[in-house]
C-alpha cells in the first residue's frame, strides 16, 4: 500500500487554505533530497510557508513537495521529499498534524541496520505491536 501521509498532507493544505489561513510545513533538512536555501535551515528544521501566496508552481504528489519561493528577495527552487515533512499546521492558529519522519532507504552495509528496532508491523519484545499514530489537538 502507498503511504497516507502525502495523502492528509495535500488535505490539510487545501483545509488550511480553504479557511483563510496560511498552510506551513515542518521539514527535516537533513533528509536526502530536500533542497531549501543555505540559512533557512535551524536546528535541522526549515519551516516554510506553502501557501498559494508565497509559492509559485506548488505541487505536490505521493512523493515530493516542489515549488518556487523568494527568499532574500532571491527565487529558489525548494525540493521536500514526502518522507521529510514531520508537520503541517495554520501559523495564525497552529491547527494541523504531526508526522513521524520516515527513515531513509535502507544501507546496503549489514553493520548499520536496525534489525531488532520493533516496528508497526512486527511485534515489540512484550508482544503487543508498537503504535505509529499520534495524538494531537
Amino acid at each position: 500500500m502507498t503511504s497516507v501521509k502525502p495523502y492528509f498532507i495535500k488535505a490539510l493544505h487545501e483545509w488550511i487554505s480553504d479557511n483563510g489561513l496560511t498552510p506551513l510545513i515542518v521539514v527535516d533538512a537533513g533528509y536526502e533530497g530536500v533542497r531549501v536555501p543555505d540559512g533557512v535551515v535551524e536546528d535541522g528544521k526549515v519551516v516554510l510557508n506553502i501557501s498559494y501566496d508565497a509559492s509559485q508552481n506548488l505541487v505536490m504528489d505521493d512523493e515530493l513537495v516542489t515549488f518556487n519561493a523568494r527568499f532574500s528577495g532571491t527565487s529558489h527552487a525548494i525540493i521536500i521529499p514526502m518522507e521529510a515533512v514531520s508537520a503541517i499546521y495554520a501559523r495564525e492558529n497552529g491547527k494541523g498534524m504531526m508526522f513521524d519522519v520516515e527513515p531513509m532507504a535502507a544501507s546496503d552495509d549489514p553493520d548499520e541496520r536496525e534489525t531488532d528496532k520493533p516496528s508497526p508491523d512486527k511485534p515489540n519484545k512484550s508482544g503487543k505491536s508498537k503504535s505509529h499514530l499520534k495524538l494531537v489537538d
